[in-house]
């Protein structure tokens, strides 16, 4: 049998949409669902989410996977994830608070307690859209922003960092780089760099502790300037060394 991490990224997902697709293929909302029409939609719009594998226009799919308030979550997600799956990889999805908001979508539906099939056709998804992710140049979402999704999705950072520890390659390196670039001012404050559900303190430890063990070398070989080196370098300090640091952005040397 292959091993997913073995298969080409691309193709792997190729592989994992596919696999949501005929996963999910029939399912629809729970015929008792319900939402406000002032606020969410209309009954034409509920309506649609009890049609099996009808294509949802653009707004309809937003207002549908951005709505905390539905009676039976699962059966929600599980009527839109292959079009919206889809358009997560497309960069089609546009959240206003950050992609943690599309990765909450996710965890509100308990989709790791879902039966067997289903729930390892999600996980696929979500580790083959991040491995495909650190190998492309122009992902259509940014890794940082990725990472984030899947930590929300799925309750933890560890398989993802360990991911990316494992893709130890230029085009890897490059996603790091933007990372830190994005992420080093809420570091810094000891801070995670999205809002997050979970556990923000153990979280922003240990996103922080694998960027010493992993970021400076690959950092320093990727050709990334020394200032930012030196922002990795802030986050080993504690108290008045890192805020008296004359490498700290805003230090009046």
């Amino acid at each position: 049998m292959t091993n997913p991490a073995q298969v080409p990224a691309r193709l792997r997902l190729d592989a994992a949409l596919d696999s949501l697709a005929a996963v999910f293929r029939g399912m629809t909302a729970h015929p008792d669902e319900h939402n406000c029409e002032c606020h969410w939609g209309s009954a034409e719009d509920l309506a649609q989410l009890k049609v099996p594998d009808a294509v949802l226009d653009p707004d309809l799919l937003r207002r549908t996977w951005q709505a905390t308030d539905w009676t039976y979550k699962a059966s929600v997600l599980r009527r839109i994830l292959p079009q919206f799956a889809a358009a997560l990889t497309t960069g089609l999805i546009d959240p206003l608070f950050g992609m943690e908001e599309a990765g909450r979508t996710f965890h509100r539906a308990e989709w790791p307690q879902w039966p067997a099939e289903q729930a390892a056709a999600v996980r696929e998804f979500l580790y083959a859209w991040w491995a495909h992710t650190l190998t492309e140049p122009d992902p259509a979402v940014p890794a940082y922003q990725v990472l984030a999704l899947a930590a929300e999705a799925s309750a933890t950072l560890s398989p993802w960092l360990h991911t990316w520890e494992e893709q130890n390659h230029p085009t890897a390196d490059q996603h790091l780089a933007e990372a830190v670039t994005s992420w080093e001012y809420d570091l810094r404050g000891d801070r995670l760099p999205w809002d997050t559900w979970h556990d923000e303190e153990d979280m922003c430890a240990e996103l922080t502790a694998w960027l010493l063990r992993h970021a400076p070398a690959r950092l320093r070989a990727h050709g990334a300037p020394e200032e930012l080196l030196h922002q990795i370098r802030l986050l080993n300090l504690a108290g008045p060394e890192r805020w008296d640091d004359s490498h700290l952005p805003g230090h009046h040397r």
